[in-house]
């Protein structure tokens, strides 16, 4: 079964092939990203690794977590499930005329 690991302290030199190969070493990556902001396209300093198999990912949680990175240690660990936003609008709305442009 695979498991998905968080990957912080990325440094803005980081990308999607280089997370690939460097988790490559530790087992088989079904997948990888970096987190980049929307409007600028910069790198958020974190990502996410899928590893094919659990203990591939421990294997690279021991080996990869406090590593150097292009000259930034990382943090690896197993990523914490997405939580849900229930009201799907980001938080409460106070009651009143709507807002924005008309």
């Amino acid at each position: 079964m695979s498991k998905r690991l968080y990957v912080g302290n990325l440094p803005q030199s980081a990308d999607k092939l280089g997370l690939e190969k460097l988790f490559g070493r530790c087992g088989t990556v079904n997948s990888a990203n970096v987190i980049t902001d929307r409007v600028s396209g910069r790198s958020k300093g974190f990502g996410f690794v899928d590893m094919a198999y659990d203990n591939e990912a421990l294997k690279a949680i021991d080996e990869l977590n406090g590593s150097d990175f292009d000259g930034s240690s990382l943090i690896v660990n197993e990523a914490k499930p997405q939580r849900s936003n229930q009201s799907g609008a980001g938080g409460t709305r106070r009651p009143g005329p709507p807002r924005g442009r008309w």
